[in-house]
């Protein structure tokens, strides 16, 4: 199954846990050893093959110790401030956002737009 920004939360867990129980055969192990080499608890492993949610920590050392945990670069990329923003801010990386109302000088109200000062 691909997984889309159309699947439900539902469904994107329960491909995810079947994902992971084909690695952990495709590595010839049983949740038990998996659960002992990512320092988890068995019913750890059953519940994320499962599809059911568990701590971002346990994903983490059940990937690591499946030897994917190098795809989370794929997953989430890190990110590369725009040339725009970097001059604007000196080189200084962003620490927080803005609303749409005070970035650059641009008001908005419902279904207008204005530039700066501009009525």
């Amino acid at each position: 199954m691909k997984i889309t920004h159309h699947t439900s939360d539902t469904a994107a867990m329960q491909e995810l846990g079947n994902r992971l129980a084909r690695q952990r055969l495709n590595h010839n192990l049983t949740q038990a050893t998996l659960a002992v080499e990512a320092g988890v608890s068995v019913p750890t492993v059953q519940r994320l093959e499962q599809g059911k949610s568990c701590q971002a920590s346990s994903l983490i050392r059940i990937l690591r110790a499946l030897r994917l945990l190098d795809h989370l670069d794929l997953l989430v990329p890190e990110p590369a401030p725009s040339p725009i923003q970097q001059l604007r801010m000196g080189g200084k990386l962003r620490q927080r956002a803005s609303s749409p109302a005070t970035t650059a000088g641009i008001r908005e109200s419902p279904g207008t737009w204005t530039w700066g000062d501009e009525p």
